[in-house]
């Protein structure tokens, strides 16, 4: 907005003045993260694609930046006092690290089902972690307990102007490594990523006399903001199951949400099938690990969400990926993606109907990686068989080969959904 008597833009939030003396906080604690180009994402935008790294920084997100910059500026007797946080992940870490690169003494809470090499790194950080309850809310309310009780200063994940100030050095970089930047995509989960790199764009933007879009993405299990937007306030969602669990954030911070209102241009949502997709594009095109929650910009990329408007930066905000979700990501992104078949198929009880089929499968090009054969399916009669095939394909072409060559022989193939 502008004020009423100059042409002078008015942003909500931290100045421009406050971001650059934050970036001269972190410097020596916090990485600056490659900044890739990609051909492929290029080409399905239309225009260059660049991907800003953070799932490579240190503690594997941009959270450390945020956490560093909050607890730098407490005072000694705030220092001894030691601070608290609730996490299920990557905001934990960051505070763990942070605090043991200062010298706090750091209690983190985290739910009882957090992903283990979570668990295990906040430790390897030096925090105190207190395991409670089974959902993000309930640790957040034990952690503001902890610090009425003690006396301990609470770090929040994304609402406080120190937070904000610290993620939106991310910005800075981002404006000295692709100098004509056009749109910048970021993740979404409370907004203080966003908050950050939206007000460093858009001042930098009005002092160069240019635009630079800023484009959040949301997964649609887990989208606070296009119905807080709508209602024009911050509003409680009920969160659904997600994998972008660093994103899921069912209310959005209450000075976030007002910069974003101010400074975003668009919110986009990316479903579950979407995240699946971009993780293994990047996996396989940029070589890049990358959590759910990282991917959402490239998700949106991928899913036709993103207007081309010039060169275009993504941020992947986070790496920490249970290895044992990404095994399973990547099943789903490759089904998503029409490389990953299922078929249960009927057979007569004979000999060679398995080597029938499997033969079948070879000559369309395909291959099989695990067989389930049963006796027992629904509705199989005494003298049939029912024989389930996942097979890796090439894509939707090749997939319905497969099919094709099946049906041809006389079977009768039943696509699985994923």
């Amino acid at each position: 907005m502008t004020d009423s008597t100059t042409t002078t833009p008015v942003f909500p939030g931290p100045s421009l003045a406050a971001f650059e003396r934050a970036r001269d906080t972190l410097v020596g604690t916090v990485q600056r993260t490659p900044m890739e180009s990609s051909r492929y994402l290029a080409d399905v935008l239309g225009v260059p694609v660049h991907l800003k790294c953070e799932n490579l920084q240190r503690t594997g997100s941009y959270k450390i930046r945020g956490a560093y910059n909050r607890m730098s500026s407490l005072t000694p007797e705030e220092r001894a006092r030691g601070v608290v946080a609730a996490s299920a992940g990557n905001h934990a870490q960051g505070v763990a690290f942070a605090a043991r690169e200062l010298g706090i003494t750091a209690t983190i809470f985290m739910p009882v089902g957090v992903p283990l090499p979570k668990l295990a790194a906040t430790r390897d950080y030096g925090a105190h972690v207190i395991l409670r309850g089974h959902t993000v809310a309930e640790p957040l309310i034990a952690a503001a307990e902890f610090a009425a009780e003690t006396g301990a200063i609470l770090i929040p994940p994304f609402d406080h102007p120190d937070v904000i100030t610290g993620q939106g050095t991310l910005g800075l970089e981002i404006l000295e490594e692709v100098p004509d930047v056009e749109t910048v995509i970021v993740p979404i989960g409370g907004g203080g990523l966003i908050s950050g790199v939206a007000g460093v764009m858009k001042q930098r933007a009005a002092l160069e006399g240019r635009t630079i879009r800023v484009i959040g993405v949301q997964a649609a299990n887990a989208a606070a903001y296009p119905v807080s937007l709508e209602a024009g306030t911050p509003t409680t969602i009920t969160v659904q199951p997600t994998i972008a669990d660093g994103i899921a954030v069912a209310r959005p911070g209450e000075l976030n949400f007002e910069m974003i209102s101010a400074l975003v241009d668009e919110v986009v949502t990316v479903s579950e099938d979407d995240l699946a997709r971009a993780i293994v594009v990047l996996l396989e095109r940029a070589k890049l690990v990358v959590e759910p929650a990282g991917a959402a910009g490239v998700a949106a990329i991928l899913a036709g969400k993103i207007e081309p408007t010039g060169t275009t930066v993504t941020i992947l905000s986070g790496g920490n990926i249970d290895p044992l979700l990404l095994q399973r990501v990547v099943s789903h992104g490759l089904a998503a993606s029409d490389r990953y078949l299922t078929l249960r198929i009927p057979l007569p009880d004979r000999p060679g109907q398995l080597a029938r089929t499997a033969e079948l499968v070879a000559q369309a090009n395909a291959n099989v990686i695990e067989v389930l054969h049963t006796r027992h399916g629904h509705g199989l009669q005494i003298s049939d068989v029912e024989l389930e095939l996942s097979i890796e394909t090439r894509g939707p072409d090749h997939r319905d080969l497969v099919v094709q060559t099946l049906r041809e022989a006389g079977y009768d193939p039943q696509i699985v959904d994923d």
